[in-house]
């Protein structure tokens, strides 16, 4: 009988390219730092959306973090490990639908021009990270949670832009509610994908009958 558990630096975890680990690092400083702009300034504004996106620098901060800690492990570790993302992910996800509703039933209406600024930011410093991660997308749930981050980021940047400027011109909080639940769509999204990878990874190896 043979295991599945054996074999090759795919599922060892092998050779670690040394350019992956630079942009992982450089992730992780992009995100830890535009997480503190952004967590003061969504304090300053009163916007779910940006809150959301600060919450979300602060997850993907935590993300790169992970994944340069189990980088050449085991292909079993690293699953666990995205799948522990995935889930906070979607706890994320939740929490931010959470913030939207009830930013939706008291109504206040949050500052324009500091959502879109700082979203110009986010948008300009998450598109340097996304491509820098893309030719780096494909492999196990580590490397997809990863990219996906980056994705989403860029994705929640124009979104939060946008609210700014349907928040100018209505005067309303709405679009900041509709933004901040885009956001947590992706988000949830996203940790359906990584979980279903990380689970397929992780689940223990059957054994082979041998011929």
């Amino acid at each position: 009988m043979r295991s599945c558990c054996g074999g090759g630096p795919e599922r060892s975890g092998g050779d670690v390219d040394p350019s992956y680990r630079r942009v992982l690092w450089f992730a992780f400083g992009i995100n830890a730092a535009m997480f503190v702009v952004e967590v003061v300034t969504s304090l300053l504004a009163g916007s779910a959306a940006l809150q959301a996106d600060a919450l979300d620098f602060l997850g993907d901060a935590a993300t790169y973090g992970v994944t340069l800690f189990v980088l050449g492990m085991a292909l079993h570790w690293r699953a666990r490990a995205a799948l522990g993302k995935g889930i906070a992910m979607a706890a994320f996800g939740f929490w931010v639908i959470g913030v939207a509703a009830f930013n939706a039933v008291t109504g206040a209406v949050p500052r324009a021009d500091l959502m879109s600024g700082i979203g110009a930011v986010a948008l300009i410093a998450n598109l340097a990270v996304a491509a820098m991660l893309f030719r780096f997308r494909a492999g196990d749930s580590n490397r997809l949670s990863v990219w996906l981050c980056s994705r989403n980021d860029a994705i929640a940047n124009v979104a939060v832009i946008a609210a700014g400027a349907g928040v100018w011109l209505t005067s309303t909080t709405w679009p900041d509610v509709l933004v901040a639940a885009l956001i947590a769509g992706l988000a949830l999204s996203s940790a359906y994908r990584v979980i279903l990878q990380a689970v397929a990874e992780a689940r223990p190896c059957l054994p082979v009958a041998a011929e």
